[in-house]
């Protein structure tokens, strides 16, 4: 039986994407992603809505006439080992990028429980609107967050609005560009 966490990389003032949809203000610098390449290797699965889930295909296949240096190698080599589940309604099997990849049309508590009992380690969920119900139904155990400095002003909130959790600091690091990563644990 799994854990579940839910990961997201956020503006000081709580958002994943500006009000114009931008995130690119939230790409890590090289400290920061040699800790997400480490830290892939307790992910068991992937629970993905259809936009991170299109972002994400980037590392199943280098784009032409670029070169991956060692850690993004084996960042895509994590990624493209671990399960994933895309969770959208839209989307049809034909848009899957693996075979072990599959599509669900909404993610219910029951099949998110399901996949977290039959996962060896832990289940991610990753971008805010897809872990939102699991977080509303005290699903999630950890919570991930790589504060950024910056503020945006508004846009899409990491955390729903109506979510009222008590958790506890279990981890934090601050890396040499001022990003601050916050591991939660509930209650």
């Amino acid at each position: 039986m799994g854990t579940l966490s839910y990961t997201a990389t956020v503006s000081l003032d709580g958002y994943v994407a500006d009000a114009d949809g931008d995130f690119q203000w939230s790409a890590p610098d090289a400290e920061v992603f040699r800790f997400h390449v480490d830290r892939m290797g307790a992910v068991a699965h992937e629970v993905l809505g259809r936009h991170t889930y299109a972002l994400m295909e980037y590392w199943q296949n280098p784009p032409e006439g670029e070169e991956w240096g060692p850690d993004e190698q084996e960042f895509a080599r994590r990624w493209q080992a671990i399960p994933r589940t895309l969770v959208s309604s839209t989307m049809t099997a034909a848009d899957l990028a693996s075979d072990t990849d599959r599509l669900v049309p909404r993610l219910d508590p029951g099949t998110l429980r399901r996949i977290v009992d039959e996962a060896d380690g832990e289940v991610e969920i990753f971008g805010p609107t897809t872990a939102a119900e699991a977080i509303r139904a005290g699903m999630v155990s950890d919570f991930l967050f790589f504060v950024v400095p910056k503020v945006v002003g508004g846009g899409l909130r990491a955390m729903p609005p109506d979510a009222r959790l008590d958790l506890e600091l279990a981890e934090q690091r601050v890396f040499g560009g001022g990003t601050v990563f916050l591991h939660y644990r509930s209650r």
